[in-house]
């Protein structure tokens, strides 16, 4: 049967509809259900921007309070899974650790194998409070200090700023923290939110569909690679080294500097705007900008040398490094955004859903390739 030309990793193939997440990269837009993400970060907030993707609208006021007491009763974790968190190696990989949490807060969920709309929304709901708390609870074991319960007036974001770090956050991180996680929500058909999707077109489970997408989330391709920008930074901070320089010899000696350039987008990410921005006032706020000093003067030469813009993942290395946040967290924080759009589109296949099969072209032996008797090889 003849087929169609394969694209490698799929590139500009589209592999269904979804009203979730427009991306425009030759005009550098991203919208979440039509509405411009610039828009978002200004005026939104984390909360209302999940209720969005889920809903495909802003909720009211009332229905944006018991949006928010639901993540507010649903914090608490199970304990029993709480007693595995303790249980686990102490220097296991952070996002290794929230896999295999999600993956059994599975059993003690009280929706379990319903897939109804109903019990996907409440799934949702109780993700998105979960996993902030499996990360905070993760790091606060393997340092050997207490466990933050949740406080109950603290918003999301300044939740788990509190239960990671045991102080209440200032009003400029705890937003800095919200905005970044409404610039993570959603992003089309990445490579998690695709792993989801395919998961759930098989007709397991939301839980199952979120395991999958944070062990997509896990690979350096994908998530992480803020956490190399990071690691560059503290290097040319330990050797007294000049930014500019210390790229130039990477790039002299063929080595790619994370945190430029992006498949989709041809123009400046859009939220590398906003993590710039927050990087820049974080540091100002906290009396230490070199971390964004550095980043601005890499971004600079890099675009003149490379033609290449920053993506999201650049400013977000320092950003996250400001609010207090060690380095081997920045991808588990992804997952506390992007269980948004997770979500969003696990509930969107399951309404429409058609089993995921996509074709190979086959490039192996030519057929019929003979089997040939072992006494004879």
């Amino acid at each position: 049967m003849a087929m169609t030309a394969a694209a490698r990793g799929l590139e500009d193939i589209v592999a269904s509809d979804s009203a979730i997440c427009l991306i425009d990269g030759d005009a550098g837009i991203l919208a979440y259900r039509g509405m411009d993400i610039h828009e978002l970060a200004e005026k939104s907030t984390f909360p209302e921007t999940a209720y969005l993707l889920w809903f495909g609208r802003l909720p009211s006021a009332a229905e944006l309070a018991e949006f928010n007491q639901h993540l507010t009763n649903s914090r608490a974790l199970p304990p029993e899974v709480v007693r595995l968190l303790e249980e686990l190696p102490k220097d296991a990989l952070p996002m290794a650790v929230l896999r295999t949490a999600v993956s059994a807060l599975s059993m003690y969920d009280p929706d379990q194998e319903s897939t109804t709309h109903e019990a996907n929304a409440r799934k949702a709901f109780r993700l998105t409070a979960q996993i902030p708390m499996i990360i905070a609870t993760f790091d606060r074991i393997r340092k050997g200090k207490s466990i933050v319960p949740p406080d109950p007036s603290l918003s999301h974001a300044g939740n788990f700023l509190w239960m990671l770090n045991g102080e209440k956050p200032s009003p400029t991180a705890e937003r800095a923290l919200d905005v970044a996680l409404i610039l993570h929500a959603d992003h089309e058909f990445n490579a998690s939110t695709f792993a989801a999707r395919v998961i759930v077109a098989t007709l397991s489970d939301m839980h199952s569909a979120i395991t999958g997408a944070i062990g997509a989330l896990k690979g350096p391709l994908h998530g992480g690679a803020n956490e190399a920008v990071m690691r560059i930074l503290f290097a040319i901070d330990k050797a007294g080294a000049d930014p500019v320089e210390y790229v130039r010899q990477m790039l002299a000696g063929k080595k790619k500097v994370p945190g430029f350039g992006h498949r989709v987008y041809h123009t400046e990410d859009p939220r590398a705007t906003h993590l710039r921005r927050m990087s820049q006032d974080l540091g100002r706020a906290d009396g230490n900008p070199k971390w964004f000093d550095m980043s601005r003067k890499i971004e600079l030469f890099v675009n003149e040398e490379k033609k290449l813009n920053a993506n999201v993942d650049f400013y977000s290395a320092s950003t996250y490094t400001t609010l207090g946040i060690d380095v081997d967290l920045f991808t588990p924080i992804f997952a506390v955004s992007r269980i948004a759009g997770w979500s969003a589109h696990a509930i969107e296949q399951f309404e429409d859903n058609r089993l995921i099969r996509p074709r190979a072209e086959y490039i192996g032996p030519a057929y019929p390739n003979k089997y040939v008797a072992i006494e004879n090889r």
